[in-house]
């Protein structure tokens, strides 16, 4: 398979997410930039038939999804040391909160963002169950941690510190110190400077 790497994106978009995790894995790649009206031309939608960006080109395999970028990287480049060792409680937890963020944060923070929240007698029926409940478990998840799968910087943190540092710049996700004291660690790393 080439090497190379060409990353669709666009300034203003989930991008900023695949950009650092592309600097952190420390290889050659290529931006193209997409304007928003492009994305649904013809020639971006055989890239990604959803119209949006960012979408990662590795040679002849295309990928989607920031969450999916991160982990298709940090597999694709093991030498990187971005995911941990498979079978363990590491990796176990780099898998559930990267999905989680994914998941459960990204859809509560969209709902709650739109105000279309499910209301609490409807909960149980909102994959993420309630606004609370999602901020209450990524608390948990970063408290007093440096890192969110085990004792070293994963792909994982790329994906929940942006979800977190993104939500913290914009108001969407409520400012607690747990939030400030992890996203503070992450947001200091080379590659997320050079990613910005």
């Amino acid at each position: 398979m080439s090497d190379d790497l060409i990353l669709y994106s666009n300034p203003r978009s989930r991008g900023r997410i695949a950009r650092w995790m592309l600097e952190e894995v420390g290889r050659p790649y290529t931006v193209h930039y997409v304007e928003y009206a492009a994305m649904k031309d013809d020639a971006y939608l055989a890239i990604n038939p959803m119209g949006k960006v960012p979408a990662l080109k590795h040679g002849d395999t295309i990928v989607t999804e920031c969450a999916a970028i991160c982990a298709y990287l940090a597999a694709a480049f093991p030498d990187a040391g971005l995911a941990p060792a498979r079978g363990t409680q590491a990796h176990a937890d780099y898998l559930r909160w990267l999905f989680f963020a994914a998941g459960p944060v990204e859809a509560a923070v969209t709902a709650k963002a739109l105000g279309m929240l499910a209301p609490p007698e409807r909960a149980a029926m909102a994959g993420y169950g309630t606004f609370e409940q999602v901020m209450d478990t990524l608390e948990q998840a970063v408290s007093g941690k440096t890192y969110i799968a085990g004792d070293r910087f994963s792909a994982a943190d790329v994906y929940v510190g942006s979800q977190i540092g993104w939500g913290l710049q914009f108001g969407s996700i409520e400012d607690r110190p747990a939030f400030r004291a992890y996203w503070a660690g992450l947001a200091e790393r080379p590659a997320h400077k050079r990613a910005n």
